[in-house]
């Protein structure tokens, strides 16, 4: 997403990529983890408590913001180019095994740091996160170094909901949306797998991840959107 934030918030780092996308390999503990730097806004500002989420017991949370995360597509951007260095595998950390990666349009490059993930021409996925930096990988991933799962896998922060939580989106809240990009985030039952990049979370704060963009100036579509006061319905998973 791009002004709104995500992230993920892990060290070290994974297996190497190639140009096409194989089944993801097997991946360290220590997996570099995506970074909504997109898809947080702050909070809400309430300060009544956050039920309990326990294992098998559904509970109804109010009040909350709903931004999405989304990947990047090279080939949706046409703006002039950027040499981009980072790691040419996920296995490398930040000041490690840096050189360039290619150069690719400036747009995307900005898509990329906002999101945490992007396709390139070539198929591969140039992925950044905040304690990493860029890096070529054969898929998005989540914190715990997963591929990324549309209209499934989500970000929260640890204290507002922990890793497993399950939710929907029961009401979408006060901020306009389309009937449609309601409907569509109202469907799909989510899974904290992500973590926000640190301060750009909050109390009452879900990022949701919608797969790849689908046009040119993705952020100006509906479904780049923000979700005000909307209504949960959370369970830890067992």
């Amino acid at each position: 997403m791009v002004l709104r934030l995500l992230a993920l918030a892990t060290t070290a780092l994974l297996a190497a990529c190639s140009g096409a996308q194989p089944a993801p390999q097997a991946l360290t503990s220590e997996a570099p983890g995506h970074p909504p730097e997109t898809a947080a806004y702050p909070g809400s500002a309430s300060e009544s408590p956050i039920p309990a989420v326990t294992a098998g017991t559904a509970v109804e949370l109010t009040g909350w913001e709903v931004t999405v995360y989304y990947t990047a597509v090279e080939k949706l951007h046409s703006d002039a180019r950027q040499e981009v260095e980072g790691c040419p595998t996920i296995d490398c950390g930040k000041n490690r095994n840096q050189r360039k990666l290619g150069s690719f349009p400036a747009s995307f490059v900005k898509a990329v740091k906002d999101e945490g993930t992007g396709r390139t021409g070539d198929g591969r996925y140039l992925n950044w996160s905040y304690d990493t930096g860029y890096w070529m990988d054969t898929a998005p991933r989540d914190t715990a170094g997963r591929p990324l799962r549309p209209w499934i896998s989500a970000a929260a922060d640890a204290d507002a909901l922990k890793a497993g939580s399950r939710f929907t989106i029961q009401r979408c809240g006060t901020a306009e949306v389309t009937a449609e990009v309601c409907a569509k985030l109202k469907g799909p039952t989510w899974t904290i797998v992500d973590e926000f990049t640190p301060g750009l979370g909050g109390k009452r704060h879900v990022d949701v991840y919608i797969g790849e963009e689908t046009e040119p100036d993705f952020t100006d579509s509906d479904l780049y959107t923000t979700l005000e006061n909307a209504t949960l319905s959370a369970i830890r998973a067992q």
